[in-house]
């Protein structure tokens, strides 16, 4: 017995010594970053300001992989079924929250298959429309669509994205009937609103804040509860007599399940540095973002709690994917 119990001492021992070690010696080569929406959108902004300063701090090259598709699943199922080493990381964002509702299939369990690190950011989205479009307000806007039901389209990155749901629940509180027009990504859905294709769209505001300013599209309001210290003039939907209303989007790092918590510690560290620089906070400012850094564990129940939030909205508004 007194064996079994030394023996027992002895490999704790050793594991707690081997922690500070690994944490120390990781990462030993490039880290690659899985981003699952295409070039150009809220996700891929946000990566491109963080991952330089992220990959010095690690002392590492962060290769960025845009591995779009299916909603932001395919970047998340490829990750998920990567060894658990910390050479994998997984932009999440809130579109990954809201699919566990929307699919009713998933080749990964989003909350079973990754492990959280840190709530690195958050947006509004911005209700924008193309300068042909008439409307000057969002009282406008919802009046305009009353006298054209089903004819207005309405640009997201996808069903079920943050920014189609955005616009379900504009539909849902302003009695309007709108058109949802999905596109392959963030990107691809800000030139289609550029070019006119789509009049309208609730975009992540990295995404159309340099359209906005450059007057090719028009803001109408933030999607979110209050207003934002970026764009002080902006409006919010809410207060704009659509009561009630809040969306945005959210971005965060995670890992497979299994990933040392070592390497987790490691970087979490790094991407709450990161975030608090004073060069990247203000990059952030300037680009709409809110510069969060939480802890695993404030991620983890954040993200249970918005897989609660968006499963209500989804079987509100009748959406769903096979």
């Amino acid at each position: 017995m007194y064996a079994r119990h030394a023996t027992a001492l002895l490999v704790a021992s050793a594991f707690c010594a081997a922690a500070p070690a690994l944490a120390q010696s990781y990462p030993a080569k490039p880290v690659r970053f899985i981003l699952p929406f295409p070039p150009g959108g809220g996700t891929d902004t946000l990566a491109r300001i963080l991952g330089g300063k992220l990959g010095e701090g690690l002392g590492q090259s962060l290769v960025l992989e845009n591995r779009p598709g299916a909603g932001a699943n395919i970047g998340a199922e490829v990750a998920a079924h990567t060894p658990p080493d910390g050479y994998t990381l997984l932009m999440g964002n809130v579109a990954h929250a809201i699919n566990v509702s929307l699919y009713s299939k998933l080749g990964y369990d989003f909350v079973k298959d990754f492990s959280p690190v840190s709530l690195l950011a958050s947006t509004p989205n911005i209700l924008v429309v193309h300068p042909s479009v008439p409307s000057r307000n969002v009282r406008e806007l919802i009046a305009l669509a009353r006298s054209r039901p089903g004819q207005l389209d309405v640009a997201s990155s996808g069903s079920g994205s943050s920014a189609h749901l955005a616009g379900e629940l504009f539909n849902s509180l302003a009695g309007t009937k709108m058109n949802h027009v999905p596109y392959k990504g963030g990107g691809p859905a800000v030139l289609a609103l550029v070019s006119g294709e789509c009049a309208i769209g609730f975009a992540t505001t990295p995404s159309v804040i340099e359209h906005v300013k450059a007057g090719k599209l028009r803001a109408l309001a933030l999607t979110s509860a209050t207003r934002a210290s970026f764009a002080p003039t902006i409006p919010t939907v809410a207060e704009s007599g659509v009561k009630g209303y809040e969306a945005g989007t959210w971005y965060g790092i995670l890992v497979p399940a299994g990933t040392p918590a070592a390497v987790i510690s490691r970087l979490h560290a790094e991407s709450v540095k990161v975030v608090k620089l004073p060069d990247v906070k203000e990059r952030l400012d300037t680009m709409g973002y809110t510069g969060i850094g939480s802890s695993p564990a404030e991620f983890a129940a954040y993200i249970k709690s918005e897989i609660e939030k968006w499963g209500k909205v989804v079987r509100s508004a009748g959406v769903k994917v096979s």
